[in-house]
């Protein structure tokens, strides 16, 4: 059998030549040299692969970013369905940034990134005008120069029962009634900002203000 010379296995000589170190052969015969093991490779992932694991992760910042600068004013314009001044839309489509930046991870898909900040404005909007008119802002205040504080009160009442009532209806038909009669929408843009369709709109409606008159004379 012959002899095998292990290279990985070395001895140092003082005043020699390193030499490897020879294992024992059981029988003569020439000697063989070992093959050093083959050394392992680090696997690199892909440029594809990278992009899928960012997918997964979520939207990136640059390009919720990037989307938010490119459609701002769009944005602006989707609030202003829902809302009638400037400052409150501004206010509204920001909240909306932070809010989606905050959750970027759910945004699985990075071609959805405009729909989630569309939909997180019409949320924020709503809500905005919940208050609106639960603070009586977009109902009619009496005036200081009133005939009477009988005048007054009655007024103020009629109020109450009215914010009353609009709570009592069911959601689609308060926004339906709230963005037709208090924000002055059409037909058609509630239609749009819902994301209803118009028949819906008109049955909503319907069904809404019958409720609120059964309501408001259950009060009288």
């Amino acid at each position: 059998m012959a002899e095998v010379l292990d290279i990985t296995r070395v001895v140092p000589v003082r005043g020699a030549a390193v030499r490897p170190l020879r294992r024992p052969r059981p029988s003569g015969g020439m000697p063989v040299i070992a093959p050093m093991p083959a050394p392992r490779t680090t696997r690199i992932p892909s440029q594809r692969e990278g992009a899928e694991e960012t997918m997964t992760a979520g939207t990136t910042v640059d390009h919720l970013t990037e989307t938010y600068r490119a459609h701002y004013r769009s944005l602006l314009g989707l609030a202003a369905l829902l809302l009638d001044d400037t400052a409150s839309c501004e206010d509204v489509v920001q909240e909306a940034f932070i809010r989606v930046h905050s959750a970027r991870n759910r945004v699985r898909d990075p071609e959805k990134t405009l729909a989630y900040l569309r939909q997180t404005v019409v949320n924020l909007s709503r809500s905005a005008l919940r208050r609106r008119i639960l603070g009586l802002k977009l109902l009619s205040k009496p005036m200081p120069d009133m005939a009477s504080a009988e005048e007054g009160a009655y007024d103020q009442l009629e109020r109450d029962a009215l914010i009353k009532a609009m709570r009592g209806l069911q959601r689609r038909q308060r926004e339906v009634l709230v963005l037709r009669y208090f924000a002055d929408m059409t037909e058609a843009q509630v239609a749009e900002t819902l994301g209803i369709s118009l028949g819906s709109v008109k049955a909503y409606g319907s069904r809404g203000i019958a409720a609120l008159r059964v309501a408001m004379e259950a009060t009288t």
